[in-house]
């Protein structure tokens, strides 16, 4: 931009900004890049360890003709012939595909509406840059995440023995499926002038899609009318590993074309820093309860926590459903046993207390996510707004922390709720759902040990808080293929999860959650001491 570069030219500057960010998401895009292609590349070997033999995986294949079965993972391509290769396009891909839509929501929004809610993009205007050169860098930035992804998912599946062709679609269909929610999320930007209400906005598409998909794919096991609404079937479509086609993937592609010019189109009618929905006006007085500090956590978080909790009870119903299904296949293939976590005991309660596991992996992202949106707060300027008002730091943070305790204690009673109202419709059982209600609050140590790192990193170091992510991480892939992989035993002990006894616990068990519970408290107790030493907004 020091070569005489004029302004008027739309797109000056456009590789100085994207440069930029992706220096400053350097970290963030290698986390990414790590869970996902990583996942993949775990899981396709555990399922073939699973599943040895044609079998073991027709077995399987039995199982994804349920309605639920089909809800929770697509269209059953290949029944008929359940080869490693159909098992990981049917039962992976659609985790696959929505992890990278939410993440390129996720950085679309931090790069376009967020840079200008901050008043950076205003400052950047300011110096010889194009009209149009932030929000190209930024879609370039995401797509250029998106390939790499892509790319890397494509290496995983070629690296575990499985055909190059449908490997490659794969790889292409996670990284044009990420696309197309970035484009989405360009959309939302326009229209309101708030990052978090056009994350919430496009993550409403992303859940409407996956609605669409789900319901749809009910209807016609291979795929109805109303399946070919949604961008998520259009990647499922292609009909991985069993009789590819490429062509939906034009879809996707065109799609994200026509939204990108939409998005163009309404940039051109809005003001620097505004959205085209005209924002709600507020209350001159605030009502009693935000002037406290839980009142306005609840304030902040009450969407995130509704949404968590949604999920949560529906995800239980639908995992508790499976429980008469599983049964005659768990007895035909043992090893699943294994793959799902299934200790001894009564087959219905060890996959109840399994699936449990899987919804508690859920409660600790959303109490992690919940504490560092401290951090949001902070670097947006409205911490200091907070302290403005008479509030110490220690009450702010104690009472934010305090709040997401609460939240985390409804969505694991939730948890169990959902859980065990599925398992009851499903085998008749009186007592599932009290029962895995009280087994769900054993595990509250666990989520206030994870809680408590996010906690500890936002106090002492805050510029790492985001670490406290990896933690989540691992606890997901130990409770995943942990057990195939036969981790060292020291390693699988990092997983607080891991370290919970299964209900019922017995006297003897009890050390370990008070161990946690102790952690936690030393966590927590860590970064509220390291809230009160440092500077505001101070990394």
């Amino acid at each position: 931009m020091r070569d005489g570069t004029s302004v008027r030219e739309p797109w000056a500057g456009t590789g100085h900004l994207l440069r930029l960010a992706l220096r400053r998401d350097r970290i963030r895009i290698l986390i990414w890049f790590v869970a996902i292609v990583g996942t993949v590349a775990a899981t396709v070997p555990a399922l073939e360890v699973a599943y040895p033999d044609a079998a073991a995986r027709q077995a399987r294949a039995a199982l994804m003709t349920n309605p639920s079965a089909v809800m929770m993972t697509g269209p059953a391509f290949g029944l008929d012939d359940y080869t490693l290769g159909a098992m990981v396009a049917n039962e992976l891909s659609l985790s696959l595909f929505v992890t990278v839509a939410v993440m390129s929501v996720l950085l679309t929004v931090r790069h376009t509406r967020s840079e200008e809610e901050s008043g950076r993009t205003e400052l950047l205007r300011g110096l010889p840059v194009g009209h149009y050169a932030p929000a190209t860098a930024a879609l370039v930035h995401v797509a250029a995440v998106n390939a790499a992804i892509g790319a890397g998912t494509a290496l995983a599946l070629l690296g575990s023995g499985l055909a190059a062709a449908s490997s490659l679609a794969m790889g292409l269909a996670t990284a044009v499926t990420g696309l197309v929610f970035g484009a989405v999320a360009s959309v939302m930007t326009q229209v309101t002038a708030h990052a978090r209400a056009a994350t919430g906005m496009a993550m409403v598409v992303l859940a409407a899609a996956f609605l669409a998909r789900g319901v749809g794919d009910v209807i016609d096991a291979q795929g109805s009318w109303l399946s070919w609404l949604s961008p998520l079937a259009w990647a499922q479509q292609t009909r991985l590993f069993v009789d590819l086609r490429w062509w939906p993937l034009g879809l996707s592609l065109a799609l994200t074309v026509v939204l990108l010019a939409v998005s163009v189109r309404l940039a051109r009618h809005r003001d620097l820093g505004a959205g085209l929905r005209p924002e709600r006006g507020g209350h001159a007085i605030a009502t009693r309860g935000l002037l406290s500090g839980p009142g306005l956590a609840v304030r902040l978080l009450r969407g995130t926590i509704i949404g968590w909790a949604i999920g949560l009870v529906l995800m239980g119903i639908t995992f508790g459903s499976l429980a008469n299904s599983l049964e005659d296949m768990l007895a035909e293939v043992p090893d699943l046993g294994a793959w799902i976590g299934m200790g001894s005991g009564d087959l219905i309660d060890a996959f109840a207390a399994a699936m449990l596991s899987y919804l508690v992996f859920g409660v600790g992202a959303f109490a992690v996510g919940a504490v560092l949106r401290l951090k949001t707060e902070e670097e947006a300027g409205r911490g200091e707004a907070v302290l403005a008002t008479g509030a110490s730091r220690l009450g702010w943070v104690a009472s934010w922390f305090g709040v997401v305790v609460a939240a985390a204690v409804v969505m694991l009673v939730l948890s169990g709720l959902g859980l065990g109202l599925g398992v009851q419709a499903a085998t008749g059982s009186a007592d599932a759902t009290a029962r895995l209600v009280g087994a769900a609050l054993v595990y509250l140590p666990a989520v206030l040990v994870m809680a408590g790192l996010a906690l500890a990193l936002f106090g002492l170091v805050p510029a790492f808080a985001g670490l406290a992510w990896v933690l989540v991480a691992w606890v997901v892939f130990v409770g995943w293929v942990g057990a195939l992989l036969d981790l060292p035993e020291v390693l699988v002990g990092l997983s607080p999860v891991d370290r919970t006894p299964t209900v019922p616990v017995e006297a003897a068990d009890g050390g370990p959650l008070l161990v946690l519970t102790a952690i936690a408290a030393v966590l927590a107790v860590a970064g509220l001491l390291g809230i009160r030493r440092r500077d505001i907004r101070s990394n």
